[in-house]
């Protein structure tokens, strides 16, 4: 790498951690550097017939999910703290940092998958109670639905059978075209009305 290009990736970080601190969005910078590289990643991973790299992905997007989580409750607080989002975005890069002992391995082996493997079994059981009462709503709904079609159905009158008057056929200046007939037309919403009797 050549000394300008040092200068200017040292340059586009200076510039970055500067935003992050006094940038007015720098939670919408901070996300999308949280986001848009490891998505990128996550895209070439499911590609390629390894499955180490999808590992390594799947692994980010827990840590990156629980964590995301979290802030949503603590936002509040934690928005008040000076360089938040510098350390948010640190944090973010040492999770996705393309190393063994980066931050989302180290959360997912000490924290996330100690508490998972805890709970596994209750929540297992409430992921499928849930997905029973919702199956059985959705259910109970459609059979709401249907029914009340029918019934609507049934209250609806069918309107009687309309007669076509007899088509009438063009004045034409020729003889030839003196047999052409016009469509019958069909009858507007009013004259229906009349016709049925209904005021």
């Amino acid at each position: 790498m050549t000394e300008q290009q040092c200068k200017l990736i040292r340059g586009a970080v200076s510039l970055t951690g500067l935003y992050l601190v006094y940038g007015y969005g720098a939670s919408l910078l901070c996300n999308l550097i949280g986001f848009v590289y490891p998505a990128y990643y996550s895209i070439k991973a499911i590609e390629s017939p390894c499955k180490e790299d999808d590992t390594k992905w799947l692994t980010y997007w827990v840590v990156y999910g629980v964590f995301s989580l979290g802030e949503f409750f603590s936002d509040i607080f934690l928005y008040w703290f000076p360089f938040y989002y510098a350390f948010k975005c640190l944090f973010l890069l040492w999770c996705m940092a393309p190393m063994s002992w980066n931050g989302s391995q180290i959360i997912y082996n000490k924290v996330v998958r100690p508490v998972f493997l805890r709970h596994e079994a209750t929540v297992d059981n409430m992921v499928s109670d849930l997905s029973g009462k919702a199956m059985s709503a959705a259910e109970n709904l459609t059979r709401e639905v249907l029914s009340t079609l029918v019934k609507n159905k049934t209250l609806v009158t069918p309107m009687p059978p309309f007669t076509q008057a007899e088509p009438k056929s063009l004045p034409s200046s020729s003889g030839q075209t003196a047999n052409a007939r016009v469509a019958p037309r069909e009858p507007s919403g009013e004259e229906r009305i009349e016709e049925l009797g209904v005021d």
